[in-house]
Formats: structure tokens, C-alpha cells, sequence
């Protein structure tokens, strides 16, 4: 086909695309790139040069043709199951290219097309953390995302009701999601049991968990109890939260979730190897890049600016935009490093002396008894305070003082 002719029909004559083109206004041959022939049809052919300098073109395949307007038709397709890997990964990269997936109307619909056609090649592993603007923004598109085998939203500021629990729960993502960090996010013992009502009541969502960190949250050694119904849970993080370090937290851990103490720390909480990886991964960049060269809105009316500034409401969001999110330090102290509280399943075969640990805590609870009682027992036999005894010898001067009145 390279080295064939092509002809093509304009005006009603028939000529070879290799032919010059001359431009009906002006008699005088003119570049190609300024024909009224090509102007509408220039994104079917490709302008290169040749060995002289001279500007020359060649059109493209139909399969390129057919590519271009599916992608920029993306949203009216019905499916694309079925359709091989080779031509969706291409389709894809024509949709980013034309920018499909920066428009809020179009992109969600397109993601989920590819998503329920490719699963895990779209996106296999995202990362938002520290990125809560950006989670905010792009929530719909998230959503679209089913077959996630790693989620970071560390740092996000869900709360205790974001909506994105829904997604992590919901039978599509929960099937296949492996690692879920929620670190600094807020979370109290009420978030974390909403998150595994599903799996506690249905048993249905985070069925496949293996990794959890909720790390620097509100959380406390009551809310363990929720997590024993994750069947496959083998790493969790709970550093910076309520939970105190000692051998009563060892034992609780291994009853409930037969997890124990790691003394090393766990490099799947380092957050190296958390990435977004797959197809979106420059969609996700692009998500960034332009919600960082988004214009500035516009200048609010003297009115309400002085009314901002009487309630104080424009300093109160000025800080909360500007403040940095909540994040664990990489280059941490030793005495932080120390208190690392990491969690894993041993492996098989080995477990710890759950009857030391035992015996230390009921060692621990009877010296405390011990010494409560011997406090209240102090407090009996000490005596009460001996009470001053008023001196009766009065001076001259007091009889004085007492003869004037």
C-alpha cells in the first residue's frame, strides 16, 4: 500500500493524491496546507517532508480514520466488551489525547465504558494521598473505577461519612480491592464501623482486604471488634491512634484478628510502592494539572466581602484551604519510630506465647489492684490532722485592748 497510488474524487474529477494541487483562486501553485481541498480533510492524512525540504503528505488507514471518530464519539457507544486489548488501548490513548476525560459531562460515562470492558487495565492501583481537592473534584470519575487492587486516600479528610464509602463497599470494587489506606483522615470508631457494616451484617464488601492502615485517626481499642470480620486481613497499621502500646493491646490483637506485634516496620505502609498505575495514569495527571490552571474566580461583591470579613468566615476558609494536610512525616524521630504500631499474621506454623501474654496482664491488673488497695488502706489508718489548741495567756496589752470596750 505504500508504494500504490491513491486517487481521490474532488469537484467531481477523478486525480492522484500524489498529483500537485493546484488552488482555484490563485494561478500560481500554492502549499498544500492552504488548499480549499484539503482544509476540511487535513486530519485524514499525514504531512511529512521529504529528503529536498518539500512538504508532502500521504493519508492515513481507515483503521486511524475509524479510531479518531469513535474516540471523539466515545460517549455514544454502547459497549466495548469483546472488543481485543490491542484496539482498547489504543481507542484509550486517542480519547486521552483528544481530552476526552477533561470534560465533566463526557468523562465519567467514557471511564466506566472502558472500566467494565477492561477492568484492572484501565486502572489497577490509584493514589490520591494528600490529593483531597483533586478526590473532590473528580469523585464521579472515581467512582468508575471498579477493579482497584490498591487505594491510597491518605490525608484526604473523609470523616466519618464521605460518600466514597460506598464505592469501597460496593460488590465490584470490594471483590478485588487488596490494599486500603485511610490514614489521617479523621476516622473515629463510628466511620470505621460504617465502613464494615456490609461485611458485618451481609457479608459482603472488603471480603478480599489483606492491608489496612488507619493510621493517625481517632480510633480506640473498642473499634477492633469491627474488624475481626474481615477474613483475610494480614497487615494493619495503627499508629497515632487512641490505642495504647502494651500487652493488653498484644492479646486483644491476636483474639480478635490473630494478628501480631511486628518489632520491624512493614514497607508496605512506606508508601513506596503505591502508585497509580494502568491506562488513566496520565488522565489522573491530567485531572491535576488542569484543576491547578483553573482561573480564579471571580472578585465577590463589596457587600458580601464585608459581610465575610464581620462573621469571619473568609479567614476561617482561607486557613482551612491553605493548611497543610494531615501526613506522617517520612523523616521521623526515633522515639516516633518507636512508637510504630504495625500488626501482621504470623506465618504459618509459628504464633506467639499467647499464655505469657496472658499471665502478663493478669500480672499487670492484680499490681494495680494491689495498689489501689493499699492506697485506700494508707488512707484508713492514717490519722486525721491534729487540731491547734487556741493559747489562753493574754498579755497587757490585750487586757489593754479589752478594758476599752
Amino acid at each position: 500500500m505504500d508504494a500504490s497510488s491513491v486517487y481521490v474524487r474532488e469537484r467531481g474529477k477523478l486525480r492522484c493524491i500524489s498529483d500537485p494541487v493546484v488552488n482555484p483562486v490563485a494561478s500560481a501553485p500554492s502549499s498544500c496546507r492552504r488548499t480549499n481541498a484539503l482544509v476540511l480533510r487535513k486530519k485524514h492524512f499525514v504531512f511529512t517532508y521529504n529528503a529536498e525540504g518539500s512538504l508532502c503528505y500521504s493519508s492515513k488507514s481507515l483503521f486511524d480514520i475509524a479510531l479518531l471518530f469513535v474516540a471523539g464519539n466515545v460517549h455514544h457507544v454502547e459497549s466495548l466488551v469483546g472488543f481485543p486489548e490491542q484496539i482498547g488501548d489504543r481507542l484509550f490513548a486517542a480519547a486521552e489525547k483528544n481530552r476526552v476525560f477533561l470534560k465533566p459531562d463526557v468523562s465519567p460515562k467514557a471511564l466506566r465504558l472502558f472500566s467494565e470492558a477492561y477492568g484492572d487495565m484501565v486502572l489497577s492501583s490509584l493514589c490520591l494521598r494528600n490529593r483531597f481537592p483533586l478526590l473532590s473534584e473528580r469523585i464521579a470519575d472515581i467512582k468508575t473505577f471498579h477493579r482497584l487492587k490498591c487505594l491510597d486516600l491518605f490525608g484526604c479528610r473523609l470523616g466519618d461519612n464521605h460518600e466514597i464509602f460506598q464505592h469501597l463497599t460496593s460488590t465490584s470494587l470490594a471483590s478485588c480491592l487488596i490494599q486500603l489506606f485511610l490514614g489521617s483522615n479523621g476516622l473515629s470508631d463510628e466511620g470505621l464501623q460504617r465502613l464494615t457494616a456490609p461485611v458485618r451484617v451481609m457479608r459482603k464488601g472488603l471480603d478480599c482486604l489483606q492491608c489496612l492502615d488507619i493510621s493517625y485517626n481517632p480510633i480506640s481499642q473498642k473499634a477492633l471488634r469491627y474488624l475481626k470480620f474481615l477474613p483475610k486481613l494480614e497487615k494493619l497499621d495503627i499508629t497515632g491512634t487512641e490505642m495504647k502500646f502494651g500487652e493488653k493491646l498484644k492479646l486483644t490483637m491476636w483474639e480478635l484478628l490473630s494478628l501480631s506485634y511486628s518489632e520491624k516496620a512493614l514497607e508496605v505502609f512506606d508508601h513506596s510502592a503505591c502508585k497509580t498505575q494502568g491506562w488513566a495514569e496520565q488522565v489522573v495527571n491530567q485531572w491535576e494539572t488542569n484543576g491547578a490552571q483553573m482561573p480564579k474566580q471571580k472578585r465577590l461583591d463589596e457587600s458580601r466581602i464585608s459581610a465575610l470579613r464581620f462573621f469571619g468566615r473568609q479567614k476561617f476558609v482561607r486557613e482551612v484551604l491553605n493548611e497543610a494536610p494531615l501526613s506522617h512525616n517520612k523523616d521521623a524521630t526515633s522515639t516516633q519510630e518507636s512508637q510504630r504500631l504495625h500488626f501482621s499474621k504470623p506465618p504459618p506454623g509459628s504464633s506467639p506465647d499467647v499464655t505469657s501474654l496472658d499471665t502478663t496482664c493478669r500480672q499487670t491488673q492484680g499490681n494495680k489492684r494491689k495498689r489501689a488497695s493499699r492506697n485506700c488502706c494508707d488512707s484508713f489508718n492514717v490519722s486525721p490532722p491534729v487540731k491547734r489548741v487556741p493559747s489562753t495567756v493574754l498579755t497587757a496589752e490585750d487586757m489593754d485592748l479589752l478594758d476599752q470596750y
